[in-house]
C-alpha cells in the first residue's frame, strides 16, 4: 500500500509515524522547518507507550512521488484551495482521497439520498474547485479523535485518543474502505468503519462549532465555558440550532447535547484549536466550522440566530488577529 500524507503536522505526524512503523510505504507532503526537520533526523513521535522515530519520504512538491493509493488530507479546510493545483500529482486511476479534515466537508451532499443529493455548500467550496479537481467519488469521510501537538519541528506529542473513524460517503463498506481500516488498526489505532459516518461526523462538530467560537472570543478553556452558566448557555443554543439542521438532514444523534457539554467539560484546561491558532497569529477555521453549519441552516430554512450573532463575531476577531 503507498500512502501519502498531505500535511505533517499534528494529525498527520501521528498517522505517518505510526503506519510507517507498522510497514505501510508513507510519504509526506510538508514545507517549512518541519520537512526540513524531518528530512535531517527522520520524524518523532513522543508518547505515553514511548518515543519512536522514523525515516520516511518528505517532500515539498507532490510531484516528486509517484501516483498513491490512498491520500490523507491532514490539513485545516482553509489551506485546501492553495494546493489543489498540486494535488492531482499523487492521484492514480483507483487513488482514494481520505477527508480528515474538521467542519463541514465540501462533499457533505454527495450521494446522499433526499432533495439536496449533490448540492455544494459554497462556504468551503466557494467555487466548486474541490469538487471538480478532487471528486467526490475518490472521498473516504475520516472524523479524527486523537489530540496531538508539533511540540518542536519534525516532532509529534500524542496526547491522548486513538480512534479515527471512516466511512464511505455512500454507506458502503468497500474494499477500498475495509483495506484502510485494517492497515489503521495495524498500527494500533481504533477504525471502525460507520455505515452513518455523517452522524459521526456532527457529533464531533457539535462540539467544534460552538466551543472553538466561544474560546477564541473569550480565551477561555473548555473547563472554563462549561463552567460558566453563562458562556455554557450560549453553546448549548448554538449545538441546539445545529441539532435541528442536522435532524432535518436525517442526522441522528446517539446523545443529548447536555451529555455532549457534559464531556467537553470533562477534557479540562484544555485550549481549542481555534483559541491556539488565534494566540499563534493563525488563519481561523471559521467556515468549515461555523459558516458551513449557518449556510445547511439557511439550505434547509431552520433560523440559527445564536449561531449567526456568534460567526459574526468570529469572523471581525479572525480579520483583527491578521491586520494587527
Amino acid at each position: 500500500m503507498k500512502l501519502a500524507i498531505y500535511g505533517a503536522g499534528a494529525i498527520g505526524g501521528l498517522l505517518g509515524a505510526r503506519l510507517a512503523a507498522s510497514g505501510v510505504e508513507v510519504s509526506l507532503v510538508a514545507r517549512g522547518e518541519q520537512r526540513a526537520a524531518i528530512c535531517a533526523h527522520g520524524l518523532t513521535l513522543k508518547s505515553a507507550t514511548g518515543d519512536l522515530t522514523v525515516r520516511l519520504p518528505c517532500v515539498e512538491d507532490p510531484s516528486k512521488l509517484p501516483p498513491q493509493d490512498y491520500v490523507l488530507i491532514a490539513l485545516k479546510s482553509h489551506s485546501i484551495p492553495n494546493i489543489l493545483d498540486r494535488l492531482p500529482a499523487l492521484f492514480g486511476p483507483h487513488t482514494a482521497v481520505i477527508w480528515a479534515v474538521n467542519g463541514v466537508p465540501w462533499w457533505y451532499f454527495y450521494n446522499l439520498d433526499g432533495p439536496y443529493r449533490d448540492q455544494r455548500i459554497v462556504s468551503v467550496d466557494a467555487n466548486g474547485e474541490q469538487w471538480r479537481v478532487i471528486s467526490p467519488q475518490r472521498v473516504i469521510a475520516c472524523v479524527v479523535y486523537p489530540a496531538c501537538e508539533v511540540v518542536a519541528p519534525g516532532v509529534i506529542a500524542h496526547l491522548e485518543g486513538d480512534r479515527f473513524s471512516l466511512g464511505e460517503p455512500s454507506g458502503e463498506k468497500t474494499a477500498r474502505v475495509n483495506i484502510l481500516s485494517d492497515a489503521l488498526r495495524q498500527a494500533g489505532f481504533k477504525a471502525p468503519v460507520r455505515r452513518d459516518i455523517r452522524d459521526e461526523l456532527w457529533l464531533k462538530l457539535w462540539g467544534n462549532l460552538s466551543f472553538n467560537p466561544i474560546s477564541a472570543l473569550t480565551g477561555a478553556t473548555l473547563e472554563t465555558i462549561c463552567a460558566d452558566s453563562a458562556t455554557r448557555a450560549v453553546a448549548r443554543a448554538m449545538m441546539l440550532e445545529a441539532q435541528a439542521i442536522a435532524e432535518r438532514l436525517g442526522v441522528k444523534f446517539p446523545l443529548s447535547v447536555d451529555k455532549r457539554i457534559a464531556g467537553a467539560a470533562a477534557v479540562g484546561a484544555h485550549k481549542t484549536s481555534m483559541l491556539q491558532d488565534l494566540e499563534r497569529g493563525r488563519v481561523l477555521e471559521t467556515d468549515a466550522l461555523v459558516a458551513a453549519v449557518a449556510e445547511l441552516g439557511r439550505l434547509v430554512e431552520i433560523n440559527t440566530p445564536i449561531i449567526n450573532t456568534v460567526l459574526a463575531l468570529i469572523e471581525l476577531r479572525a480579520r483583527q488577529s491578521l491586520t494587527g
